[in-house]
């Protein structure tokens, strides 16, 4: 028996692989309660500093609504498919995203997270997260990552457009299952949106609040999923590792709280959630208690920092990324091991 199976036995015998659909209707009440209070609250043509708790509150329910998504797309809440497709449509209506596309490029990096040529998490234009993609950028994109530590909030705040222009291509070129209906809902969103807002604000106001609300929407998401993955080993492409191995290595959790726990939607229990992606988020924390000491144990490198440390060692990656271009051509960045910048074919795991 393989050491993940011999964790996946000991999970499944604690019960914590049991959907349990109830335990999520609270928290999809008050997902929607928010998202309808914002609605009232915007069409009550709202003024000064109202306008911007709005913003807040919508971008909010906004990202909360994508968490809720994830989770069923990962069949975490129904037991029914038909359930499970219905309710991640309806989510489609009311953030805009493409369901399809989400699961498609969701489920590749379940399979193989952080590994170069095969993340695509990692395929971002306009950053770097290994010296080879920094090396080899060029332009404008090479100018950017050259400072990418200092432009990566700035660049989050364009993730919402950016993940809604990415669905809209992904249906474009066909192939989706629910490729009409996600189409007409995704429509429906951003006509319903728009309009919405520009019949309750001014017009300038309410280009501002769509700036605002899109904006802190896209630092949402990102502040929740930025911390997972990145700075932690990169797999060079074609390397293979043991499923628990795998995840265990490539992952970070940001140490619980009950604060933490709600509004990173039980992603900070990323390495639980990667190595057992359908367990629901409310049974992440018990099933740390399990995974945490069999990795331990077992002398598997098992990575969780606070809040604060884990954005830390967020940027600091970042730049350590691009101080390989920074420096003048063939340098090996100081507080950089050279083993991160060489190019020889046998580098296999690379932090």
């Amino acid at each position: 028996m393989t050491e993940y199976a011999e964790l996946r036995r000991l999970v499944i015998e604690a019960g914590l692989s049991d959907k349990r659909p109830i335990d999520y209707a609270g928290h999809i009440l008050l997902v929607l309660a928010c998202y309808t209070l914002a609605i009232l609250l915007l069409m009550s043509g709202p003024s000064g500093w109202m306008v911007l708790f709005v913003a807040v509150l919508l971008a909010f329910a906004f990202a909360q609504v994508a968490f809720l998504g994830h989770d069923a797309s990962h069949h975490q809440i129904f037991t029914r498919r038909t359930s499970e497709h219905a309710f991640c449509l309806a989510c489609n209506l009311l953030i805009g995203f493409s369901y399809s596309w989400w699961t498609d490029k969701h489920s590749r990096h379940h399979r193989a997270p952080n590994q170069i040529g095969a993340d695509p998490d990692l395929e971002v234009p306009l950053l770097a997260f290994s010296p080879e993609q920094a090396r080899t950028a060029t332009g404008l994109r090479r100018a950017i990552i050259r400072h990418q530590a200092f432009a990566f909030p700035a660049m989050l705040a364009f993730e919402g457009v950016a993940l809604r222009v990415a669905s809209v291509a992904y249906l474009w070129r066909g192939g989706a299952r629910f490729r009409v209906a996600e189409s007409v809902l995704i429509a429906v969103h951003g006509i319903g949106y728009v309009t919405l807002v520009l019949a309750a604000l001014p017009l300038w106001h309410g280009a501002l609040f769509i700036a605002v609300h899109q904006a802190l929407f896209g630092l949402y998401m990102g502040a929740v999923f930025a911390p997972n993955h990145k700075g932690m080993p990169l797999i060079a492409n074609g390397f293979t590792l043991d499923p628990l191995q795998r995840q265990v290595l490539t992952s970070r959790n940001v140490r619980s709280h009950p604060i933490t726990d709600f509004m990173f939607g039980g992603l900070n229990y990323q390495i639980e959630h990667h190595l057992f992606p359908r367990i629901p988020r409310n049974r992440l924390k018990d099933t740390q208690r399990v995974v945490r000491p069999f990795c331990r144990a077992r002398g598997i490198p098992y990575r969780e920092v606070g809040l604060l440390a884990s954005y830390r060692e967020t940027f600091c990656h970042l730049s350590r990324v691009s101080a390989s271009i920074r420096k003048s051509p063939g340098s090996v960045p100081a507080d950089l091991p050279s083993d991160q910048v060489t190019d020889r074919p046998s580098l296999d795991v690379r932090q």
